[in-house]
């Protein structure tokens, strides 16, 4: 077996491709590139890490993560170790990651990519030691992520609809961020790690980020009113969010983030809880995935 394909049958919007549907298209993927291989579906969190670390011991080239940035990320965690290929189709309701990347969103065509497309070598981050492909972070974004993962119905009507009730309700909290022998304590609303430059549909959180860059962008949103939050949400859609006044930014390939409490952080979109500081760190060139093959 030389490819293993991992699809997450929950993500998504609900109008998406049927299971099955999923299924036949990654075997008719393998049969159009003449290659073998093995196609399994998650069965809930933890899973994709799982079946992917299965594919990677029987002696796979390439897992595909077909779904969101979460399904994304367990597969990574698995394959980066082993200097294994990730490939990546597009099934999730942001594709952050995807769209960094500029992989195509249509299944037959992003199946094609993330079985024979061309190696690049990329920056992964990793939080108290869990890594992540696209973007990490406290605050708002983590209390936001674990709300949305609670969620039965998703999708950008219903994301908008809840991140403004939860808006109305969350409160900042104080960080001290420390980058080499410099260290700055801030109020802030969220402080976000990124590789990668978006959360995806198109909001940029870092504009200036690059998955290949050997750094880290940290950027602190201050504490703001509601109305200005909404007012400056805006800017996530122009990639201008660094111009917003009060808004920091700095690179590193190291920083750390400390708290007078235990801090519940997120990777790609998964939530989890954390001593009062937190690692962070840059992980330089450690996943190789596929992505569309340039034609001059």
């Amino acid at each position: 077996m030389s490819i293993g394909i991992v699809i997450n049958p929950e993500a998504g919007p609900l109008n998406d491709v049927s299971v099955l549907s999923r299924r036949q298209l990654a075997y008719d993927a393998l049969r159009a590139a003449a290659v073998d291989g093995e196609v399994r579906l998650t069965e809930g969190p933890g899973s994709a890490r799982s079946i992917a670390t299965e594919m990677v011991v029987a002696g796979v080239s390439t897992v595909v993560a077909w779904g969101g940035d979460g399904t994304i990320n367990e597969v990574a965690a698995a394959v980066a170790p082993a200097d294994v290929t990730l490939g990546v189709v597009p099934g999730g309701s942001g594709n952050g990651f995807a769209r960094g990347l500029g992989l195509n969103h249509q299944p037959p065509e992003a199946l094609k990519i993330a079985i024979t497309g061309t190696e690049r070598r990329i920056d992964t981050g990793d939080v108290d030691g869990k890594l992540f492909v696209n973007v990490a972070g406290v605050g708002f974004d983590a209390h936001l992520a674990d709300v949305f993962n609670r969620l039965r119905v998703r999708g950008s009507s219903v994301y908008i609809r809840t991140g403004i009730r939860e808006l109305l309700a969350y409160r900042a909290l104080t960080y001290t961020i420390a980058v080499g022998e410099d260290a700055f304590t801030t109020q802030a609303f969220l402080v976000a790690i990124a590789n990668g430059r978006e959360y995806g549909t198109g909001a940029v959180i870092a504009p200036r980020a690059r998955v290949d860059d050997g750094v880290l962008d940290c950027i602190c949103i201050p504490h703001r009113s509601l109305p200005s939050v909404l007012w400056h949400a805006r800017r996530l859609f122009t990639g201008t969010l660094d111009q917003v006044p009060g808004v920091r930014s700095v690179s590193s390939s190291t920083l750390t983030i400390t708290s007078d409490h235990p801090l519940t952080f997120h990777v790609d979109g998964e939530v989890y809880a954390g001593p009062a500081q937190l690692h962070v760190a840059i992980r330089p060139r450690s996943l190789k995935v596929r992505v569309p093959t340039q034609t001059n």
